[in-house]
């Protein structure tokens, strides 16, 4: 996807903010969408953490019986899109809209073949489901990937998703600028999203960066499950003043 298309789709010129939202049940989710909303953030993902896929379908189903209009992404927790992408489809054909889907592991093959990734985009395809597809590219907790490799797997990953998503080394730690300027270099005007350690403090630094989608940067201190108000609304502001400084 080119990053013009994936801005104007938000109606933002700066980094597009999309918290990070670990699902425990309904109600909870509820009220940490309200802190979402309420901050106007341009929309969320629910990431199962702490149970099975079947038992995560409900709470997004009433998440978007609640919020029709919301932008709602997911990530079915340590699964890949070969199995993720069947479940989206039969939520949409259940009508429930889900926008974006969320892989860890994308499966990109630095050096070639991919044979995996054409078959998440068979499964994709077989799917009917027509969202975005933001997929982990030398992403945490995943295969290590050399560094001098990072600009063939990022080029590899532009043939087999929306958005190429990339992170630190773990959940909460900062990315390598260099490795945020390596991915930006190899995909030129495609969407790059960041996927950890995105803060108020240091948001600037990855101006280059499409998408931020923030968990701890966000959430109250020591708490992996409630979103802070004060620190998602320090967050927002931040990405404001990048639009208004360095619009594309």
């Amino acid at each position: 996807m080119q990053r013009h298309d994936f801005h104007k789709l938000f109606k933002t010129t700066g980094p597009v903010v999309l918290p990070v939202i670990h699902v425990l049940d309904a109600p909870r989710t509820m009220n940490n969408l309200q802190e979402v909303i309420g901050a106007g953030a341009a929309g969320c993902f629910l990431i199962n953490h702490d149970f099975a896929p079947d038992a995560f379908l409900p709470i997004i189903h009433a998440v978007r019986a609640r919020h029709p209009a919301l932008w709602m992404g997911v990530n079915f927790l340590a699964v890949t899109g070969k199995d993720a992408f069947p479940m989206l489809g039969a939520l949409e054909r259940d009508g429930c809209r889900v926008d974006g889907y969320w892989a860890d592991d994308a499966r990109i093959d630095e050096h070639g073949g991919n044979d995996e990734a054409l078959k998440i985009a068979q499964a994709y395809e077989d799917s009917g489901w027509r969202g975005l597809y933001f997929g982990g590219t030398c992403f945490k907790k995943q295969r290590e990937v050399a560094p001098e490799h990072y600009p063939d797997a990022a080029r590899a990953a532009c043939g087999f998703m929306d958005v190429v998503t990339t992170s630190g080394t773990a959940t909460g730690q900062e990315a390598d600028r260099d490795k945020i300027r390596t991915f930006r270099e190899a995909i030129g005007d495609k969407t790059l999203a960041l996927a950890s350690g995105v803060t108020a403090q240091n948001a600037a630094s990855y101006a280059d960066v499409d998408c931020f989608m923030v968990a701890t940067g966000i959430n109250k201190p020591g708490n992996f499950y409630d979103i802070s108000p004060d620190r998602l609304a320090a967050l927002m502001r931040v990405t404001r003043d990048l639009a208004r400084k360095a619009p594309l």
